[in-house]
């Protein structure tokens, strides 16, 4: 599940960054005039538009909620979760879109920083989720992360050879 946010947040990142840097204020945005009144000395002013002056601004509420609860309801209908975990869960997943997020606009500019953030918040994320469910859910939860993203648990990772080096005794 952690990846599939991470795949799908890098996909929106990577969709609105048109519109991100359009917005940003730059030396493209910077108009520069001279102005040389007859017999006096040239004036040199530097302007930048206000509408490009303007910070970028981050994350809606309302787009963040849209994400946690999209995200809490694929857990609720895969998982089997009562009331009471689908709100903390709610909550552990509104707290990690939200630093997600706040972490895209705060690093846009420094993209090994961002991954190494986003890393840690869904690590935490994930440590939260696991004491949220029961250990068949959270077991559940693992094989379904896997399976969706591809991205094999550390069991997994441990027992299996690489592909194409074989079992390590036929060299």
């Amino acid at each position: 599940m952690y990846m599939k946010l991470l795949l799908l947040s890098s996909l929106l990142a990577l969709a609105t960054a048109p519109a991100v840097l359009a917005q940003a204020p730059t030396a493209a945005n910077t108009i520069k005039t001279k102005v040389k009144p007859e017999g006096q000395p040239s004036v040199k002013t530097k302007t930048t538009p206000a509408a490009s002056a303007a910070p970028v601004a981050g994350p809606s509420d309302a787009m963040i909620d849209a994400k946690a609860n999209a995200l809490t309801a694929n857990m609720q209908q895969n998982l089997g979760l009562s009331p009471q975990q689908t709100e903390k869960i709610r909550a552990i997943n509104r707290r990690g879109v939200d630093n997600v997020e706040t972490a895209r606009v705060r690093y846009r500019t420094d993209p090994r920083k961002l991954a190494g953030v986003v890393e840690s918040i869904g690590s935490s994320r994930l440590s939260a989720i696991k004491e949220v469910l029961t250990p068949a859910q959270f077991q559940k939860y693992q094989r379904k992360r896997e399976e969706k993203m591809g991205v094999p648990n550390v069991q997994g990772v441990q027992g299996n050879p690489a592909p194409g080096l074989g079992s390590g005794g036929d060299q």
